[in-house]
C-alpha cells in the first residue's frame, strides 16, 4: 500500500538550486514546440525586439526544473514509488521575462495535499518558484497524483 501523504507536508519546501538556459537548447525547444516568432530562435531578432538575448519560451521553465540534481529526493523521502505517480496538471504564471544565460534559482513548496476514493488517489500540489537575482520570474504549479496500486 502506498503510504498516506501527511497534510503536515503543506508548507514544506525543497532546497534551492540554480541553473541557466543556453541558446541552443532554447532554439531546439522553440522549434520543437512550434514557436514561429524569430525572437525565440534568432539572436538578432531578439535584440531588435529589445531583448538582451533569446527569451525563454513559455513552459521551458518546466524543462529547467528537470536540471535539479535532487529532483527525485522529494518523492523518495515520502516513500512514494515513482511507478505509482501520474502528472495531474500544470499551470504557469509569468512575472517577468528571462533570457538565455540568466542564472535562475528554483525552489518548490507544497501548497496542498488531498486524497480521494478512500485514499486510493492522493494529490500533492506544488508551486515551483523561479527567480532571477531575487526577482520572481515564474511560478509553476503542478499536481502529482499518487495512486495506490492495490486499490481497485
Amino acid at each position: 500500500m502506498t503510504p498516506r501523504i501527511d497534510p503536515s507536508l503543506i508548507g514544506s519546501r525543497t532546497e534551492e538550486f540554480s541553473t541557466s538556459a543556453e541558446r541552443g537548447r532554447l532554439r531546439f525547444f522553440a522549434e520543437a514546440t512550434g514557436q514561429t516568432d524569430p525572437v525565440y530562435t534568432d539572436l538578432s531578432a531578439a535584440k531588435a525586439a529589445g531583448h538582451p538575448d533569446l527569451p525563454i519560451p513559455p513552459t521551458f521553465f518546466f524543462c529547467l526544473e528537470m536540471n535539479n540534481p535532487n529532483r527525485s529526493d522529494f518523492l523518495a523521502q515520502l516513500g512514494v514509488d515513482i511507478r505509482t505517480i501520474l502528472h495531474g496538471g500544470q499551470k504557469f504564471t509569468y512575472h517577468t521575462p528571462a533570457h538565455a544565460g540568466d542564472v535562475l534559482t528554483f525552489w518548490t513548496e507544497v501548497t496542498d495535499v488531498a486524497s480521494k476514493k478512500g485514499g486510493a488517489l492522493q494529490f500533492i500540489v506544488r508551486d515551483t518558484h523561479v527567480a532571477l537575482a531575487g526577482t520572481p520570474v515564474a511560478t509553476l504549479t503542478s499536481t502529482i497524483v499518487v495512486r495506490d496500486p492495490k486499490a481497485a
